[in-house]
């Protein structure tokens, strides 16, 4: 593979190249908009509206909408678009991923193709992790669109529905993967067609594509609704739960036939489920004095203990989740943020409220799910950048179809990036930290 690198060049350094012509182009209109005053550079917006109305295509007007991006960014924020930045923008125009070092400005490489698709009147949806950087990006990139006329949104947790219905009529909105993906479940809610606060899903660039793709793809977005009320047995599962032998089998072991027998309930941490072993069934039997757990009439009393040994065995208080004034707020995996307002389904909340011997709460009942993958999967284009997307390439490409492109750094690297470095125990790995 070497040798073959070699001769024709790695399938980024390849499209790099294919991408020449284009950048060129952009280069050599810079003069031409260098030379405009402000009002002839904001009526350029119109122009180029006009073209796309007359049977042009985004692809025809790129060089031109790219030029008069980097000459607004140079006037605004004094911080024109390098080369590399317009090659990654033209990647995320043709919905792809572009792949580039931490440092080398993806915020400002956005606003070039979320310009030019804005120009088409359907508006560009530009995804980030959290409210802050959402938040810190439509101010900061958002003096480039202002300035160009363009009209900028934000979607951050709690907003009114005017708010964001507002937002999202913006040709470019900003936001977190969350509230999009919670505002779309709320439209499917709504009755009326005049509460719907989003328009549609054209295009979407998405930041940290890796994390919001691939490692948070199968978080389902659950919005519930108050159900009956908490039900008793979620206090006597506990109890039953605590005089309850675990054996726990840990990420680096195998599992055989043998675990059976060494506990009443097993918890694969890799997996993280707990499961009742058959001494663990036959103690539920005489605990709650049934004849056979298995039965349909019982299947409420499993679910009850399911959830207790779940919650007693695999969730951990301070982990993944705080007791805060009497009430068990889940802490997010990914992020480390409390999440206050948002509770595990399924019961396993109640559980752990239980365990924790806090009031436990109604029951909630499920009234729309999606997991980011299918909400993601909805958008007409969609494309993403992130520092680290190589190592996750298959994974786009057979999800999303989306292929990947490393964009070369501005500058030879002279950072140093090493390998990574993994230890055997947890006790060796925070003794090298320290």
């Amino acid at each position: 593979m070497g040798i073959i690198q070699a001769v024709f060049g790695t399938h980024s350094s390849r499209q790099i190249k294919k991408l020449a012509p284009t950048v060129a182009k952009i280069n050599a209109l810079g003069p031409k908009y260098a030379a405009m005053d402000d009002a002839s550079l904001k009526e350029q917006t119109q122009i180029l509206k006009k073209r796309l109305a007359g049977g042009e295509t985004m692809d025809d007007i790129l060089p031109d909408a790219f030029a008069a991006v980097r000459e607004a960014a140079k006037r605004v924020l004094e911080t024109p678009h390098y080369d590399v930045q317009l090659e990654g923008g033209i990647v995320l125009h043709q919905g792809r991923i572009a792949e580039m070092k931490t440092g080398e400005g993806k915020t400002l490489m956005a606003t070039l193709p979320a310009y030019l698709n804005a120009l088409g009147g359907k508006g560009v949806h530009i995804v980030t992790v959290n409210d802050y950087l959402a938040k810190r990006d439509s101010e900061w990139m958002g003096k480039i669109y202002n300035f160009l006329g363009l009209s900028v949104g934000l979607i951050i947790h709690g907003g009114t529905r005017e708010e964001k219905q507002a937002a999202y009529r913006a040709d470019i909105t900003y936001g977190t993967n969350n509230e999009f993906g919670f505002d779309y479940l709320r439209d499917n809610m709504v009755l009326y067609k005049k509460d719907l606060v989003q328009r549609g899903h054209a295009f979407a660039i998405v930041d940290e594509v890796d994390s919001i793709l691939i490692d948070e793809a199968r978080t389902p977005l659950i919005i519930s609704g108050e159900g009956e009320s908490s039900s008793p047995l979620y206090a006597a599962a506990d109890s039953f739960a605590r005089s309850l032998k675990a054996f726990r089998i840990k990420e680096s072991d195998e599992k055989s036939f043998d675990d059976e027998l060494k506990g009443d309930y097993i918890i694969d941490e890799k997996a993280r489920s707990a499961v009742l072993t058959q001494s663990g069934i036959e103690k539920a039997e005489k605990y709650f004095h049934v004849d056979n757990l298995s039965d349909p009439e019982n299947a409420t009393l499993s679910h009850h203990i399911n959830q207790a040994i779940r919650a007693n065995g695999i969730m951990k208080r301070d982990v993944d989740y705080v007791v805060k004034e009497g009430e068990v707020v889940i802490v997010d995996t990914f992020t480390g943020r409390l999440m206050p307002g948002r509770r595990y389904s399924d019961g396993l909340h109640q559980a752990i409220e239980a365990k924790e011997k806090v009031e436990v709460a109604k029951e909630n009942k499920t009234l729309a799910t999606i997991t980011f993958q299918n909400y993601f999967r909805l958008y007409g284009k969609l494309s993403g950048m992130t520092g680290t997307a190589l190592t996750e390439e298959e994974e786009f490409r057979e999800i999303y179809k989306l292929d990947v492109v490393e964009i070369p750094t501005n500058r030879p690297m002279i950072r140093v990036d090493n390998p990574d470095r993994v230890y055997k125990t947890q006790a060796g790995k925070y003794s090298e930290i320290i």
